[in-house]
């Protein structure tokens, strides 16, 4: 009897003990939800080996995530879009060699980099901070390959456009800053937006979980199944940058930046990538014929059937793979396009 009486008190501690944490997740996932998905990205970042750091220079401060050392192949920095942050990232990370030197930065103003004014919002004056981080983490000893997505898209092609000795080679995942030959569901939102003054809330910066669903809705072609509670914490982490959010769209869409990248790309000497998906609504796949045509430098061409515009959520494994494609087939040249 004294041996079943300790076998219930060990399994009444073991119970307790699994309570806490489990008692914790589901406070967390119904009362904080936006301390959930923080947690969530640190175990991510630990978990894939990332590790946070900041680099300083004149009073201005660049958070970043990196993994791996410089090595014999070029390190990849990757610049992530509009409103995002350096964990965009992960879930291409996660299926990239571990060897590679790997480095996500927060760009200007978001998320851990110091937030400044206008000037540093504009497609220009982010390419100037980022290649102010690289020169102060001194990145560039070697040229590294330099990876951006939307708006980062935009600000990683202009950055090849001035900086050409930095680089080796680009990858542009559904690059803003070009002339689009076909429009889209959110160049409708914006013509709306313009005639309104911008007095119209703007689908790409939510304010309730249903902006929130209603912008995955208009980023991905993939439907996610989002509990309530995950939404509401997404816009609880965004809702206090809103303000900043709208200051930086504004200047992105201004005449300075808008086509920023279409009129640097004969600039652009480094062999090129473009990925896009087929059913992107936020800025239309034609844009990739566009690069294609435009550049005089090697270019290569993977399009993405039944993906949208977040590529890099919809599909991280195959984005990782084509990149690592591109990354090997370097040494051969011409442009070529490929459907996956």
């Amino acid at each position: 009897m004294a041996v079943d009486l300790d076998v219930v008190n060990l399994f009444v501690i073991a119970g307790g003990t699994l309570a806490i944490p489990i008692l914790a997740f589901v406070a967390s996932f119904f009362l904080w939800p936006s301390a959930l998905i923080k947690v969530y990205y640190w175990y991510w970042r630990r978990t894939l080996g990332l590790q946070v750091r900041h680099a300083e220079c004149g009073g201005y401060r660049f958070c970043y995530s990196y993994r791996g050392k410089p090595g014999t192949r070029p390190s990849i920095l990757m610049l992530h879009d509009f409103s995002a942050h350096k964990d965009t990232w992960l879930t291409v990370v996660k299926y990239l060699p571990k060897h590679l030197h790997i480095l996500c930065v927060d760009m200007p103003g978001h998320e851990g980099t110091t937030r400044t004014n206008a000037e540093d919002y504009s497609i220009q004056g982010q390419v100037r901070r980022i290649h102010q981080f690289v020169e102060t983490i001194r990145l560039n000893r070697k040229p590294f390959h330099l990876v951006g997505t939307s708006m980062g898209g935009n600000v990683a092609g202009v950055y090849a456009a001035c900086y050409p000795s930095d680089i080796c080679y680009i990858t542009l995942i559904c690059p803003a800053g070009i002339r689009y030959p076909s429009e889209t569901k959110f160049d409708n939102h914006l013509q709306d937006l313009e005639h309104s003054q911008y007095s119209l809330g703007n689908p790409l910066i939510p304010s309730t979980p249903e902006d929130m669903e209603d912008m995955l809705r208009l980023c991905s072609h993939v439907r996610f199944k989002i509990p309530q509670q995950i939404l509401q914490g997404l816009v609880d982490v965004r809702l206090p940058h809103n303000d900043f959010y709208h200051e930086v769209f504004m200047e992105i869409v201004g005449e300075n930046s808008r086509y920023a990248l279409q009129e640097h790309l004969h600039l652009i000497t480094a062999p090129l990538q473009v990925i896009w998906g087929t059913r992107d609504q936020v800025v239309d796949v034609s844009g990739a014929a566009v690069l294609a045509e435009a550049l005089t430098g090697p270019c290569r061409v993977d399009v993405l059937e039944n993906c949208g515009h977040s590529v890099v959520m919809e599909r991280p494994r195959r984005t990782a793979k084509l990149i690592m494609e591109f990354i090997i087939s370097q040494g051969t040249s011409g442009s070529t396009k490929k459907h996956s």
